[in-house]
C-alpha cells in the first residue's frame, strides 16, 4: 500500500508486478492508496482498488491515512500485506484476523518508529531474500523466500540494440552511493543516471541530487541525468547500456550508517533479464542474485578503486561483457521472473490454507 507522489521505486513496483503475476494464478485484488479514488480492471485479470489518501503520516508515502481498507479486504482467503511497518498494515492484519482470513507479509525495508508489534499478527513471512528474513528476525518455520522478478516479455536481450556506457537506475538518495559511482567513472566513459530524488526531507540528504550534479561537472567521464524514466522506456534503457551499476553503501557520504540496504535489487534483476551484466556492491541481498565473476561483479561497498576497476574491465572487454550478459539472462529467466515469484507465493498460500508446514521454496 503506497502513495503515488512521484516516488515510485522498487518497493512500490514490487507489489504491483507481483499482483499482476498472481492474477494469472489465482483471483487477485490489489488495494492501495492514492490522491484520487478509483477502480481498474486490467487486461490480465487483476482488480486494482485505489483508495483516497487524506494525508500521509510524517509526510511519508508509505504511511497513507484514509478509510476503506478494511471494507475492501472482505471475501479474501489470504491477505498479503506489503511493508510490515506501514501505518495501514496492522489495521489490515487485525481486520483479517477477526475475519479468520490467513495473513502473510512481504517487507520492503521500511523502518519501524511506533511502539507496536504487527509481527505477532503475521502467519507467514514471504521475504524477498534471505538477508531480508534475517533483518526481520522472521521465524524460519514461518518464512519462505520468494525473491522478485522481471517480466521476460518486457526485459530481454535484443541483438538490434547497440550497447554502450554505464547505467544507474534508482532513487537519488545517499545510501545508493551514486556519488561513489561518479567518482569511480573510468576516463572517457559515459554514465546515464535514471531516477529522481528520494524522500529525504531535511538537509544535507535533501541536497544530495545537487551534490551529484557538482560531482558530475568535474568527473573525467560524461554524466547524463535522465530524471524519472517512463515505465515503457525502462526496458529499452536496460538493453541500450553495456553495464548496470548499483554501488549501494554501508555509510553515506554524510557519515550516516545505513541500517538496511538493498533487500533485493529489482533493477539488478531487470538488467540481468535484459542480458546486461551488473557491477554492484557486495551488500544486503545482492549476493543472492548476482554471482561474482559469472553474471556480474560484486565489489566492497564504498570502495571506489574496486568499483572503477570492475567497470573498466567490462567496458573494455566486449567478449567478457557479452558472456556475462548471456549468463545473467539465463539465471534471470530460470529463477527471477514474476511468474516464478507468484508461484512461490501460491505454494505458501496453499500450505497455510491447508495447515501444512512451511517449506522454504526458494532456498
Amino acid at each position: 500500500m503506497f502513495g503515488d507522489r512521484g516516488l515510485f521505486g522498487g518497493g512500490e513496483r514490487y507489489p504491483l508486478e507481483l499482483a499482476r503475476a498472481l492474477a494469472s494464478e489465482v483471483p487477485s485484488r490489489l488495494v492501495t492508496f492514492g490522491r484520487e479514488a478509483g477502480r481498474i480492471r486490467e487486461a490480465g485479470g487483476l482488480d486494482i482498488v485505489v483508495l483516497r489518501a487524506r494525508s500521509y503520516a510524517r509526510g511519508h508515502p508509505a504511511h497513507p491515512v484514509g478509510g476503506g481498507m478494511v471494507r475492501e479486504l472482505r471475501g479474501a482467503d489470504v491477505v498479503h500485506a506489503h511493508q510490515l511497518h506501514s501505518r495501514t498494515t496492522p489495521i489490515s492484519l487485525w481486520a483479517a484476523r477477526l475475519r479468520h482470513q490467513r495473513r502473510v507479509v512481504t517487507d520492503h525495508g521500511l523502518s519501524a518508529r511506533r511502539r507496536r508489534n504487527p509481527e505477532r499478527l503475521v502467519e507467514r513471512f514471504l521475504t524477498v531474500s534471505r538477508y531480508s528474513a534475517s533483518m526481520l528476525g522472521a521465524p524460519p518455520n514461518r518464512t519462505a523466500v520468494i525473491f522478485g522478478g522481471a517480466d521476460p516479455a518486457r526485459f530481454h536481450p535484443d541483438r538490434d540494440d547497440r550497447r554502450s556506457g554505464l547505467l544507474f537506475v534508482g532513487r537519488l538518495t545517499p545510501h545508493k552511493g551514486v556519488d561513489r559511482l561518479i567518482a569511480a567513472l573510468p576516463a572517457d566513459s559515459e554514465l546515464t543516471i535514471a531516477g529522481s530524488a528520494g524522500h529525504d526531507p531535511a538537509p544535507p540528504e535533501r541536497d544530495y541530487p545537487e551534490l551529484l550534479r557538482k560531482l558530475a561537472a568535474s568527473s573525467p567521464g560524461r554524466v547524463t541525468f535522465a530524471g524519472t524514466v517512463a515505465d515503457d522506456e525502462l526496458p529499452r534503457l536496460m538493453r541500450r547500456h553495456a553495464v548496470l551499476a548499483l554501488p549501494s553503501v554501508e555509510e553515506t557520504c554524510f557519515g550516516r550508517r545505513v541500517a538496511i540496504s538493498e533487500l533485493l535489487g529489482l533493477s539488478v534483476i531487470e538488467a540481468m533479464a535484459s542480458g546486461t551484466p551488473v557491477v554492484c556492491s557486495d551488500i544486503g541481498g545482492l549476493p543472492e542474485v548476482v554471482t561474482d565473476g559469472d553474471t556480474g561483479y560484486l565489489v566492497p561497498p564504498g570502495d571506489v578503486e574496486a568499483l572503477r576497476d570492475r567497470l573498466a574491465t567490462l567496458l573494455h572487454d566486449r567478449r567478457r561483457r557479452e558472456g556475462m550478459g548471456r549468463a545473467a539472462h539465463a539465471v534471470a529467466y530460470e529463477r527471477f521472473t514474476w511468474v516464478a515469484c507468484a508461484r512461490r507465493c501460491v505454494q505458501a498460500y496453499e500450505a497455510l490454507l491447508s495447515g501444512r508446514p512451511q517449506s522454504n521454496t526458494a532456498a
